[in-house]
């Protein structure tokens, strides 16, 4: 099973009682992001492009603490920046052990070796591993030459030492469906927990602009991946967020759902965007026009984002609004195969937009430049 019962019931009862309380806006996933500076420099993310004297800043383990508690949600992401370049991580994750809050520490794993005495096992911490797709792909994401096996090498240590282990996965446009698949089956055969996946979202400070998927393409390229499924594939997220994906559901997005703190307090609306900061949580959920966000709002910005972030927060929150959505759940659950011809021809089919480097950079040098090639 890919999540523990322990955990889906921590869930389950906490959105129930936010039902009960007749709560339509709740937080289910906080994003608490204690830092922005990194070790790598990829492409598809603009955390690292702030000044030099903000990505020298940390969030203290207090203001992490005050932050969770003030939120409420059962479960806590930590992603940044890279975590683990934070010198009190170790505490921080420990404090939220102890508080009971089940985290996802988002990784690129470079420093999960070195790191990994620091933490123990536990049921409520999982070490979300930044894996990008096979060897030659995930390297030219990450802009490092060596980087998968690096990850490979944390992700090994870290499963072996009995921690639980995920893999995060962000999909551009140009992604090829086979050897996606063909990584699914390469983290299963590591042993990991169990898989997420999200298509990525234009930051505006990203360095590559040119690959972020619009919806009608993500639907065709998840309804490729996620078609005709293995049955030791093991996916760490709602069933009902992979079938949006696929574009057999279709959903709303609820911002609130995963909120963000970050160094400049609780950021507006969500993790992909910042039309400003609050000052508290409350100013957060009271303040913010909800209504001026999600692709049924108007707002380009939003027009063509299906990120989990948005969109996995109403999957969860259709599961317990109605014994129909439970029911949905359970059936996505028990038959995932989703059996398609087409979808299955589609996999041998070329792909187009496949952008390959000439050579692969150190960290620190700018971005390589890249060429098209056919799949």
């Amino acid at each position: 099973m890919p999540v523990p019962v322990s955990q889906m019931w921590t869930v389950a009862t906490y959105v129930l009682k936010q039902k009960l309380k007749g709560r339509k806006q709740y937080p289910l996933v906080l994003m608490l992001e204690p830092l922005f500076r990194c070790n790598l420099a990829c492409a598809g993310c603009g955390k690292i492009q702030y000044p030099a004297h903000i990505l020298k800043q940390n969030l203290s383990p207090e203001e992490c603490f005050r932050a969770v508690d003030e939120c409420g949600a059962p479960m806590v992401s930590i992603p940044g920046g890279e975590p683990l370049l934070h010198p009190q991580i170790s505490e921080i994750v420990a404090g939220l052990v102890g508080r009971k809050k089940y985290i996802y520490l988002c990784t690129n794993a470079l420093l999960l070796k070195e790191k990994i005495d620091q933490f123990k096992p536990s049921k409520y911490l999982t070490f979300s591993v930044h894996m990008d797709g096979q060897r030659e792909h995930h390297d030219f994401s990450v802009c490092k030459e060596g980087g998968y096996e690096e990850a490979l090498d944390g992700i090994k240590e870290a499963v072996e030492r009995g921690f639980r282990v995920t893999t995060n996965t962000t999909l551009f446009d140009g992604a090829n469906p086979k050897s996606v698949r063909a990584f699914f089956d390469e983290m299963m055969n590591l042993g990991v927990e169990g898989m997420m996946l999200s298509p990525g979202y234009s930051y505006d400070k990203a360095p590559d602009q040119q690959h972020f998927l619009a919806k009608s393409r993500t639907r065709q390229l998840f309804q490729a991946i996620l078609s005709n499924r293995k049955r030791g594939w093991r996916f760490n997220q709602s069933p009902l967020f992979l079938e949006y994906l696929m574009g057999r559901r279709d959903y709303k997005c609820t911002p609130w759902g995963m909120p963000t703190f970050n160094l400049f307090g609780w950021q507006k609306p969500c993790y992909l965007l910042q039309d400003g900061y609050a000052d508290t949580f409350a100013e957060l959920m009271q303040a913010t026009e909800w209504s001026h966000y999600g692709s049924e709002s108007g707002n380009p910005k939003c027009a063509n984002c299906m990120v989990h972030s948005g969109y996995e927060a109403s999957a969860v929150d259709q599961t317990f609004s109605s014994l129909k959505g439970l029911v949905a759940t359970v059936r996505a659950t028990l038959f995932s195969r989703y059996e398609d011809a087409d979808a299955m021809s589609a996999l041998d089919q070329p792909q187009k937009s496949v952008f390959m480097p000439d050579t692969l950079v150190k960290i620190g040098s700018s971005r390589p430049e890249s060429k098209e090639v056919e799949a």
